[in-house]
């Protein structure tokens, strides 16, 4: 029944706690392994034959995590690897946090955008309070260009650029979950690539429609065919989630699935009674013409996320 979950529609998806069963999809392989050896002992071979099935299905779903479709070129290595961001070029090593209502350590996030020389930033669940912080810790000195937005006037999703961000807007997506910031980057060549911080609304009890509604949202944003698009941030949802993948299309991909870097669990990173990062729900999808690889997840102190590195290659 857990594995069906994954195959059904956006719309049954979004039945109550449904999105929380279909975001464990692919550790329902352990389940199955062990069901496998557990029906083998106990000779039970039909149970043993379902195990072996929902054990094919999932593998199936989830390898292409782990095989790269696009690798990135050694210019890419060589651009993005030295002592200080270079900027105007094609390509961009990019991070991605969710900022746990502001309680996230400021520091930590300047420190991570230094070591891994950051050009874009983008930041959900931000506060006042945390952006002066950041402000403090010295952000400017990397990415003195910035547009933050609310749409409650107390938590924030925000950009933050080496380079200025042409056109920043608070809301690209015209969200009903939240303001999602969006601004403009140049690269090399004239390429113009518009970045989105995302923040959906959770699949939490009494708001699974709401979660379904912020996604499709997101989707609506695949008819914006003049523009180029890097969304950046907390979906609330992994690639198993059908409203995910109808977003993506056949237009928008996700970074990580590309890379075929393995899992990028990113969450909780704070929950003691759950496992420590089971779920990727943050994401960094691209528009056709760009490649990302070189993921990296980041533990930073004080959030329930980790944050989300990747490079960009613009074509």
């Amino acid at each position: 029944m857990a594995v069906a979950a994954r195959a059904l529609p956006a719309a049954l998806q979004a039945l109550p706690f449904m999105p929380v069963l279909v975001s464990a999809t692919p550790w329902f392989m352990v389940m199955s392994v062990v069901a496998l050896m557990c029906a083998l002992a106990s000779r039970r071979f039909v149970v043993a034959l379902v195990a072996v099935a929902t054990l094919a299905v999932n593998v199936w779903w989830q390898m292409p995590f782990f095989r790269t479709t696009e690798p990135l070129t050694r210019a890419a290595d060589a651009a993005t690897g030295q002592a200080h961001a270079i900027v105007g070029d094609a390509y961009a090593r990019v991070m991605t946090c969710n900022v746990y209502k502001g309680r996230a350590d400021a520091q930590a996030i300047v420190d991570a955008v230094r070591d891994e020389r950051v050009e874009v930033l983008a930041l959900q669940e931000t506060t006042d309070a945390f952006v002066a912080a950041l402000e403090d810790a010295g952000i400017g000195d990397y990415l003195p260009y910035s547009k933050v937005a609310s749409s409650d006037g107390v938590y924030g999703n925000g950009l933050w650029s080496a380079t200025p961000l042409v056109g920043p807007a608070n809301d690209d997506v015209n969200s009903s979950a939240s303001f999602m910031p969006g601004g403009t980057v140049s690269f090399a060549g004239g390429a113009r690539i518009r970045f989105v911080s995302v923040h959906t609304t959770a699949p939490v009890p009494g708001y699974w429609g709401q979660w379904k509604r912020a996604l499709d949202e997101l989707g609506a944003m695949k008819a914006h065919t003049d523009t180029r698009y890097v969304f950046m941030g907390d979906f609330n949802a992994t690639y198993d989630h059908a409203p995910f993948r109808d977003f993506l299309g056949d237009r928008f991909r996700d970074g990580a699935r590309m890379a075929g870097r393995g899992f990028t669990f990113t969450w909780p990173a704070d929950r003691g009674l759950l496992p420590p990062r089971f779920a990727g729900i943050d994401h960094v999808v691209v528009d056709q013409g760009i490649v990302a690889g070189r993921f990296k997840v980041l533990p930073i102190a004080g959030s329930d996320h980790a944050a989300l590195l990747a490079t960009l290659a613009v074509e």
